[in-house]
């Protein structure tokens, strides 16, 4: 365990900052979920923007690799245009 003030601080904020990222992680990967499961091309093109704007957001914030973040959405403008 930790003994110092700062230690036991940077801990708490860490905790604090993997919890949020999990979260938002998990959300957006349910939302591409859903999005994928969508058979109707005008439902899926009023979701892609959500879903895309999700991953940037995600890509900003270094919780994905920007590289990623580009290969979800164009795998997802794929599919929509499928459709």
């Amino acid at each position: 365990m930790a003994n110092h003030k700062s230690a036991l601080k940077r801990i708490r904020s860490n905790n604090k900052k993997r919890l949020r990222n999990r979260f938002q992680h998990k959300t957006a990967r349910n939302a591409i979920r859903n999005l994928r499961e969508l058979t109707t091309k005008e439902e899926a093109q009023t979701q892609l923007p959500v879903v895309v704007s999700l991953i940037d957001k995600l890509a900003k914030k270094n919780i994905i690799h920007a590289n990623k973040a580009g290969n979800l959405k164009s795998k997802l403008t794929k599919h929509v245009a499928a459709l």
